[in-house]
């Protein structure tokens, strides 16, 4: 049985190897290290566990992806675990993100997204949803639910919305190789762009991390009106690393830079334009859509 000294003292070799932030890991391994020798840990397992240190590893980063996680289901935990074969098949089970297409009245566009998979993954889904709402008058995406995924998967979706390949939507700056990705709106794509018509976009405090960017990067292009909450700010693309067949630790190890704002949405989330309640967020952007026309 793997002791809670063994399994924290893993999870501090990853974070300090890995965070993309080193000075910050130094402080988190210095004072979960302190806890640890103080006894703080012993007696705790599972859920409470990972819930005690994440909430500790806060305390000193208050960096939303870097946490430990418990899983019910035992985990590959051996060195070589394929964790895009472990997301590849979590993204087929959910339909790659795609809850629900639909044509609401008056000819407006609906698109509930829980999850972005990769392009390589969702972009046959991702182009049969566009397909289907591509002669409406205007289009709603519903990110409420939303709690991330691929990077790509977020640029991918994105380039619907603009007219070619010529928009630089996001940086990513890699902290073991020390260089930055550029991320530009995809040149070619299976379905038809959507161009000319509003867009509204559904955040709720729940949305996380690849959720974010599309509302980051539609928001600071000006593409979409933002309708809901503050979402959770969870800007650094992350990897998992397995610790017990049950316990992971996340490592952020980049970070995002909007080219438009120079920054990204951690720890501060994405704004809306219009706050409403999560529940009402639907409804607001409606009545603004109808509004607007009317005015118009």
């Amino acid at each position: 049985m793997t002791t809670n000294t063994a399994i924290l003292e893993d999870a501090l070799t990853r974070i300090t190897a890995g965070y993309v932030f080193p000075e910050r890991a130094a402080e988190v391994d210095t004072a979960i290290r302190r806890r640890l020798a103080a006894g703080e840990y012993e007696g705790l397992a599972g859920t409470e566990l990972c819930t005690t240190v994440t909430g500790h590893l806060h305390e000193v980063c208050p960096d939303k992806h870097l946490r430990l996680l418990w899983s019910e289901e035992p985990q590959q935990v051996a060195e070589d675990a394929d964790e895009d074969a472990r997301f590849s098949a979590l993204c087929r089970a959910e339909n790659f993100g795609v809850r629900k297409v639909e044509q609401l009245d008056g000819n407006v566009g609906y698109l509930d997204l829980r999850l972005v998979a990769t392009p390589a993954d969702g972009a046959a889904v991702f182009a049969a949803s566009m397909q289907l709402l591509a002669h409406t008058d205007a289009f709603v995406f519903d990110l409420r639910h939303c709690r991330g995924g691929s990077p790509e998967g977020a640029v991918l979706w994105c380039s619907y919305f603009f007219a070619d390949g010529t928009v630089h939507l996001n940086d990513i700056y890699d902290g073991a190789s020390g260089r930055t990705q550029q991320f530009w709106s995809s040149t070619h794509l299976p379905a038809p762009r959507y161009l000319d018509r509003p867009v509204y976009l559904l955040t709720s405090s729940a949305t996380f991390s690849g959720g974010e960017e599309i509302a980051y990067n539609l928001q600071s292009q000006q593409r979409a009106t933002l309708v809901g909450e503050t979402t959770k700010g969870g800007a650094h693309p992350t990897e998992r690393f397995p610790l017990t067949p049950h316990i992971a630790v996340t490592v952020p190890t980049a970070r995002s830079i909007n080219p438009v704002t120079g920054t990204n949405w951690e720890g501060v989330g994405v704004v809306p334009e219009l706050a409403v309640p999560a529940e009402d967020a639907l409804t607001a952007a409606l009545d603004h859509l109808r509004a607007a026309k009317h005015a118009g």
